[in-house]
């Protein structure tokens, strides 16, 4: 028998949702100390806010497979970071702010040096409104 890691609220069916919410990241907090800790926190962030979307919705690659994928090919993950983030909205009935079609500000965006920053502001700021939508105080 497995107990529920979040009591207050059932595991929702695959697809089915609202789980727990997830937390607000400072988006500038967040690219210092990705630089700061010379990417490592990059990881962590990819971990947290896809672990946090798998809980909420009942879908989605979840923290560990998303932060391995994150290490070993990292280019895919601006894609899918944002296309889950979108999913979130479409879910709920609301226009997506972001896509996989994001992920493009990443990569080729890279070669204007400042597409991956354009990305991140975007996605995470997404996904911090979702969350703000949903009660979430930050």
């Amino acid at each position: 028998m497995t107990e529920n890691a979040y009591p207050s609220a059932p595991a929702p069916a695959y697809g089915g949702g609202p789980g727990p919410t997830g937390k607000i990241r400072g988006t500038g907090v967040c690219i210092l100390l990705a630089i700061v800790t010379f990417g490592i926190y990059a990881v962590v962030w990819t971990y947290s806010v896809h672990e946090e979307m798998k809980r909420h919705t009942g879908r989605g690659l979840g923290g560990v497979v998303a932060a391995l994928l994150q290490l070993f090919v990292g280019i895919v993950m601006p894609y899918i970071t944002a296309a889950e983030a979108g999913s979130m909205y479409e879910a709920r009935g609301q226009k997506k702010p972001v896509s996989g079609a994001t992920g493009l500000w990443y990569f080729p965006g890279i070669f204007i040096l400042v597409g991956p920053i354009v990305w991140f502001v975007k996605t995470n700021g997404a996904i911090n409104d979702y969350w703000r939508a949903q009660g979430v105080q930050g």
